[in-house]
């Protein structure tokens, strides 16, 4: 065996943690698979990536050092957002926590009545590159879109640091029922040293040292009824809505992180994920009982709010 191939390739991960929370949130809510992304999995697809490039054992690329950057609301903006929030984030902390993984947060701003993340992409770049130089990992690996982290890449070339790039590409409809895409940045693809298109590995599922499964948090799956809607509803206008009111209906229809619920006044609501309280988006079926208040998004259309499963 070559000398090259028993020494140890040490890793550093960096998670743009707002970016890797809204893939998760697709896996679970608008991909066919139904499930989050699963941390360990990740972990253990990049240390078999690079055994393959290295060609050496997995058991000589360890995973060093990983850190989790993201914006954060103060935890009593998170209890008005509504009785679970602050559950989950010291949940999500927990599993973080147990990964080994080191979390840095910054406070979230509220600009002009937008919530922001500031300066995240450069402490996370600054820590990137003092980390690597202060422990001298082998390869960085990037768990970003944002061409904001392209001199992050030519400096750690300049040390002799391979970077490895996570990303994903994928299209989703938004809260408000507008088709959104999320592309990685071409500038920071080609920069980095092995920049892995993840949907594509994914979707592909042809890799004979890596099951994709492990990429998925196991979870049970709720089938949904009957075929998807290709179209979107008319929506109409000029019916009054009292914001405040209950009301109670069937989902009409459900598809990739939203749906629809039967509402002849305006020829059925639309809802999305985020919309729900206390209910588990995969826990819903066509025709289950729900209750949900109306209101209406940025276009003036009618649409469902704070839908929660009737059980």
């Amino acid at each position: 065996m070559a000398d090259n191939q028993k020494r140890l390739t040490r890793v550093g991960v960096f998670y743009d943690g707002n970016y890797f929370l809204h893939v998760s949130n697709y896996y679970a809510y608008h991909h066919e698979r139904r499930s989050r992304l699963s941390i360990s999995g990740l972990h253990d697809f990049i240390r078999t990536r690079l055994a393959q490039e290295d060609e050496k054992d997995m058991s000589l690329c360890p995973i060093v050092d990983a850190h989790y950057f993201r914006g954060r609301l103060s935890a009593q903006e998170a209890s008005v957002e509504g009785s679970n929030r602050l559950y989950y984030d010291r949940l999500f902390d927990d599993i973080l926590m147990m990964e080994g993984i080191t979390t840095h947060y910054l406070p979230v701003r509220t600009v002009q009545g937008y919530r922001q993340e500031r300066g995240i992409d450069v402490w996370m770049s600054l820590e990137a590159y003092e980390l690597t130089l202060n422990k001298q990992y082998d390869v960085v690996v990037l768990i970003a879109s944002d061409s904001d982290f392209v001199p992050l890449v030519r400096k750690l070339h300049t040390l002799g640091v391979r970077v490895m790039l996570i990303g994903w590409d994928y299209e989703f409809y938004d809260e408000e029922g507008r088709r959104r895409s999320t592309v990685t940045s071409q500038y920071l693809v080609e920069e980095v040293t092995y920049p892995i298109p993840m949907h594509l590995f994914i979707e592909d599922d042809n890799d004979p040292e890596f099951q994709v499964s492990r990429l998925f948090v196991e979870r049970k799956r709720f089938p949904v009824n009957g075929p998807p809607q290709e179209d979107m509803p008319i929506f109409t206008n000029d019916i009054e809505i009292d914001e405040g009111e209950v009301h109670t209906s069937t989902i009409f229809s459900l598809k990739d992180g939203y749906g629809f619920i039967s509402f002849p006044q305006t020829n059925n609501l639309f809802f999305h994920y985020s919309f729900l309280k206390e209910t588990d988006y995969n826990d819903l079926r066509e025709g289950d009982m729900v209750e949900f208040t109306m209101s209406r998004n940025d276009r003036n259309e009618p649409i469902a709010k704070n839908v929660k499963l009737v059980r």
